[in-house]
């Protein structure tokens, strides 16, 4: 169980990821993996390498009485280790119907949006700002592994190999560089070490999710069919990936630094709620460089929990030609965003803003 720990310890503090001062949610489904991170990050509480603990977890009422166990699972985890606990009831299947969206999409936006709301909640309770809290999702190396695939499949953007990020903003994955079974053992040993545990009505360590295991779905599709083959093929996969993906990581990271300064640049950001200029001379700059900074003004403007289609930096791009700005050209993309080009650059706005500018020309 130490060796365990020990490694997410080692994960904190190599990655920056939280430090003894630092207000920690933890979002938890109830699963192997979150149920593990909650008892780790309860032991490193009690050590003092994070902060004051909190617990989200979010019903998505998707799956009937599973999903009102798993609430009530999550419920005595908590009480187990005297952690605070916020439950969020959300309907997301209703929301996705009146949206008509895609439900694991309003899902997983719902869920972050619980998070960084329970977070807000625990800062100010700490006296702290809301900037110095962190937010712990239980990813594993499994689960990069599986984005990696899955994004190999479909295609994805700049960086999209590096598959996840030990940290995004407020958001932060101490387990990817932990294996699922290994998780699942250590749980496994701290029932047997006969520390404190928590159990469902059937006597379960943790909650299963049977969708896990519907195949016609895609990520378990890729968990069951394609990385047991891969694995197949190479036992040390979950090494060797790991290692390629880092690799891919450091030079995204290199990427982004140069394309922050092409954003510095050119790019001047306009009063609240009416988006941003491109300047002219962004036709110039290189492509990979281009579409970076365009992926990150759209992710700007549309929050960090949206997905940025390739098909809306195309059309951002597309609103220079020739080596300078595609003068009249006009174009609606996602999140209603309005793109439009003259001779003083390319200006991405909201509709709204958009509207009311042509009004008053």
């Amino acid at each position: 169980m130490c060796d365990l720990q020990n490694q997410v310890k080692r994960v904190l503090s190599a990655r920056g990821l939280a430090d003894a001062d630092a207000p920690v949610l933890l979002m938890v489904s109830g699963g192997s993996d979150s149920t593990a991170m909650a008892y780790v990050a309860a032991s490193l509480r009690e050590s003092g390498v994070i902060g004051t603990l909190g617990m989200v977890h979010v019903n998505h009422h998707l799956r009937g009485a599973d999903a009102d166990a798993d609430a009530l699972f999550v419920r005595q985890l908590a009480n187990v280790l005297d952690i605070p606990l916020t439950v969020a009831d959300i309907d997301v299947g209703a929301i996705a119907a009146e949206e008509h969206g895609n439900v694991e999409a309003v899902a997983r936006r719902e869920r972050y949006a619980a998070a960084r709301e329970a977070l807000e909640g625990l800062c100010l309770k700490q006296g702290v700002p809301t900037s110095a809290g962190r937010i712990f999702v239980a990813h594993t190396v499994d689960d990069r592994i599986e984005n990696f695939y899955m994004r190999s499949i479909v295609g994805t953007g700049p960086g999209g190999f590096r598959s996840m990020l030990y940290l995004n903003g407020q958001v932060a994955r101490p387990l990817l560089d932990c294996a699922r079974e290994d998780l699942r053992a250590y749980i496994r040993e701290r029932a047997q070490a006969g520390l404190p545990i928590a159990r469902d009505d059937e006597g379960n360590l943790w909650r299963e999710d049977a969708t896990n295991k519907h195949t016609d779905r895609f990520r378990a599709y890729v968990r069951h069919e394609i990385v047991p083959r891969a694995e197949a093929r190479n036992p040390r996969l979950r090494e060797t990936l790991t290692r390629t993906m880092n690799q891919i990581a450091d030079e995204d990271d290199l990427m982004g630094e140069l394309a922050d300064e092409v954003a510095a640049e050119q790019v001047s950001w306009l009063g609240e709620g009416e988006g941003c200029l491109i300047a002219p001379g962004f036709a110039n700059v290189r492509l990979p460089l281009q579409r970076r900074v365009v992926a990150g003004i759209i992710g700007c403007m549309l929050g960090p929990d949206e997905r940025i289609e390739s098909a809306s930096v195309e059309a951002v791009l597309a609103g220079f030609a020739d080596g300078r700005p595609n003068g009249g050209y006009v174009v609606n993309i996602q999140g209603n965003l309005a793109v439009s080009a003259n001779k003083q650059g390319v200006r991405v706005e909201p509709m709204a803003a958009f509207r009311t500018r042509r009004k008053r020309a």
